[in-house]
């Protein structure tokens, strides 16, 4: 009977330890029951359990006692909340510099990874919420792993520019099919509970109130130890290791290209080599592990992590915002609506059109059905409301007007909505590029009035830039940037300027595209040039996805009200706009798409070279440090931050003002100086590069 009363998040988290169950350490603490002995990882002063020097060296003393002692079970959980381990401390790894001082520190922690592996009583992780990188690298030492029912499992290790380290290529290749397991280090994606139980890395899956009876049937040797069985062992033979290894770097080729990411052909190469014998592959996964943390790579790529925590500290505190209105049920009104409704919030979603409505249902739910499942899946569509006359207005506790950039129209629609809406309830435009200050003239609340600027598409694009006018209020601008945050998104605060900072910034990118087609360049070796660079997709195929129509509003707003030369578009592009020719969305744009929503290119027939990439990406990197004299956005590293989570630029590099300074802001305002002289004023470089130095 107690099990009914007891609420849902006290039945999917762990009870808080009082320290008074057993010994407390300074992050570790230790129960002992009978035959059993339970280690508790609890890091102090954090919210997150992660594995760093001081957590592995009161382990390795606690191991001592463990070997010292006649147990039959070791058990191995975590005190915190948010899940077993978040991996490895990522800060420890800032600034190293030799391959030595690395390697040191790897042998160290393997060793306490080692001395787990090798214990003679039953070994069992018992893992909740998150358990990935150097988590799982523990659990997978365990000859058991029970997974609480909420769990989710990976090595995203490949993201930072690395492998797993302490062990888990190794372990993780020999305990399932090898062919799945590097699937997943080669990802860097995690998998939920179930999904680990059915690839044989989880042995049992369980609600917190069975996790005893699981221990239990464990230590007595009644639970069946999973794995991927004689076939995938089989895998590990080096003819099929071999064979398999092609197949990977091809695969592996065209979403992290060799040129730029070391990581992954790293990891391909460690288990092709030594995939055949699992002590042999440990010893050789720290010194591959040693040879790529120092590289500017990996070191870019883990100051990336750190920008994107930034940007969540943005939105933390929670919203309160649980009722949400959508006006404009086109693109990104539609994208917008039911992003939210996935995120658990109750959605309105109002359009005069029941065309335009029937569209953004449908393309919800295909949202829904690709993301959810089960009853999950029911209660998103339920949250997902069409709207024809607006009546959602009076209950939102947020509205977001999502339509075509006309002002007349958008001051319409907020007097429309200051009649219905409750007082305080917080106005939100999704403008890429109208003036904020003067919409903000016809709210009669401005003070609750806020830009919340998502990118196309909404579901891949993880940037939200909240905009604050003149006349915002710090509420309203901080609830926004909460929003933004308990829907999963990254909030970067900007003031209101023409483009912000996002669409500032790559508009002279997408310009000069333009300019480069009617000069005669092809399409498609303009594209290439950008992503040998290292964007993840070119100006032109970006300008169709974007919409040719939002690109031409933008180009024109920005060339209206930005103190700065821009691009000049073509008229061709004009023409194509009237034609109906507005990208990937109508089917035809820059490029013609196929039934698949594919563009069809032709092969790139000239060279790619650097003065080409140059006169690409320079541009945008100016327009950026503009950004940054003005104040439009804090600082240097939220806006790298914003290129790279709202744009994709190339994430090795660290931002584009981290490539810069590694350039030498000099060179950088040298070579805009050499490009003006050749293709015109536009290429003026701001008075930032020389103003910073380096």
């Amino acid at each position: 009977m107690s099990d009914v009363m007891v609420t849902a998040k006290e039945y999917l988290t762990p009870k808080p330890l009082t320290g008074t169950e057993g010994k407390r350490g300074t992050h570790w603490l230790t129960h002992e029951e009978g035959q059993r002995i339970c280690l508790t990882l609890d890091k102090q002063d954090t919210s997150t359990n992660t594995l760093d020097e001081p957590v592995l060296r009161e382990l390795d003393g606690l191991l001592d006692e463990v070997e010292k002692g006649d147990w039959k079970a070791v058990i191995f959980r975590s005190a915190k909340r948010s899940g077993f381990a978040a991996g490895a401390d990522l800060k420890q790894f800032q600034g190293i510099e030799t391959e030595s001082e690395i390697r040191a520190r790897i042998d160290e922690g393997n060793a306490v990874i080692d001395r787990i592996a090798a214990l003679k009583p039953t070994t069992i992780a018992v893992v909740h919420g998150a358990c990935v990188g150097g988590g799982l690298e523990l659990a997978l030492a365990c000859d058991f792993i029970v997974a609480r029912d909420d769990a989710s499992l990976g090595f995203p290790e490949v993201l930072v520019g690395l492998h797993p380290g302490l062990g888990g290529t190794a372990r993780f290749t020999h305990r399932i099919s090898p062919l799945e397991a590097m699937k997943l280090m080669l990802t860097g994606k995690s998998v939920d509970a179930r999904k680990a139980k059915s690839l044989g890395f989880v042995d049992a899956v369980v609600a917190e109130r069975n996790v005893a009876n699981a221990v239990d049937k464990a230590v007595a040797g009644k639970m069946e130890r999973r794995g991927g069985g004689t076939a995938a062992a089989a895998m590990n033979f080096y003819p099929a290791r071999k064979a398999m290894a092609v197949q990977m770097r091809k695969q592996t080729e065209e979403k992290a290209p060799s040129e730029h990411y070391d990581a992954p052909y790293a990891l391909i190469e460690l288990w092709e080599k030594h995939g055949g014998s699992l002590e042999d592959m440990l010893e050789a996964e720290h010194a591959s592990f040693a040879k790529l943390l120092p590289t500017e790579t990996t070191q870019n790529l883990i100051r990336v992590f750190f920008l994107r925590q930034r940007l969540q500290q943005n939105g933390k505190g929670g919203s309160g915002i649980t009722r949400v209105h959508v006006v404009g049920a086109g693109t990104m009104g539609a994208e917008i609506g039911a992003w939210c409704a996935l995120k658990g919030m109750d959605v309105t979603i109002q359009d005069p059109s029941r065309e335009a409505l029937g569209k953004a249902v449908a393309k919800a739910f295909k949202l829904f059905d690709r993301k959810l499942h089960g009853a999950e899946l029911l209660r998103a569509k339920d949250r997902f409301t069409p709207d024809l006359h607006g009546e959602g207005v009076r209950h939102a506790d947020l509205i977001i007007e999502a339509a075509p950039e006309k002002p007349e129209l958008k001051e319409t629609i907020y007097a429309e909505i200051e009649e219905k809406a409750r007082g305080d309830a917080v106005i939100a435009t999704n403008t890429s590029s109208l003036n904020l200050n003067d919409l903000a003239k016809h709210v009669q609340k401005a003070d609750r009035f806020v830009g919340i600027h998502f990118f196309n598409p909404v579901s891949k694009l993880d940037l939200v830039e909240v905009v604050r006018h003149e006349g915002s209020s710090s509420q309203a601008f901080e609830t926004a940037q909460q929003f933004v945050g308990d829907i999963g998104k990254l909030p970067l605060p900007v003031t209101a300027s023409p483009g912000f900072l996002v669409n500032r910034a790559l508009m002279p990118y997408l310009g000069e595209a333009l300019l480069m087609i009617d000069e005669g360049i092809q399409c498609e070796r303009i594209d290439r040039t950008a992503e040998e660079f290292g964007m993840p997709m070119g100006p032109v195929e970006l300008a169709d996805q974007v919409g040719l129509d939002i690109c031409l509003a933008v180009a024109d707003s920005l060339a209206r009200d930005l103190d700065r030369r821009m691009p000049q578009v073509p008229g061709w592009l004009r023409e194509k706009v009237e034609r109906g020719e507005l990208g990937k969305k109508s089917g035809k744009g820059l490029y013609d798409y196929d039934s698949d929503g594919k563009p069809k290119k032709d092969k790139v027939d000239g060279p790619v070279t650097p003065r080409l990439a140059e006169r690409l990406v320079l541009p945008m990197l100016d327009a950026v440090a503009s950004a940054i004299r003005e104040g439009v956005v804090e600082d240097e590293d939220s806006a790298d931050a914003a290129m790279i989570f709202g744009t994709g630029f190339a994430p090795f590099l660290g931002g584009p003002i981290h490539y810069a300074r590694t350039r030498g802001f000099g060179n950088i305002a040298n070579t805009l100086e050499r490009l003006e002289r050749e293709h015109g004023p536009r290429f003026q470089p701001s008075a930032w590069w020389r103003l910073a130095g380096d």
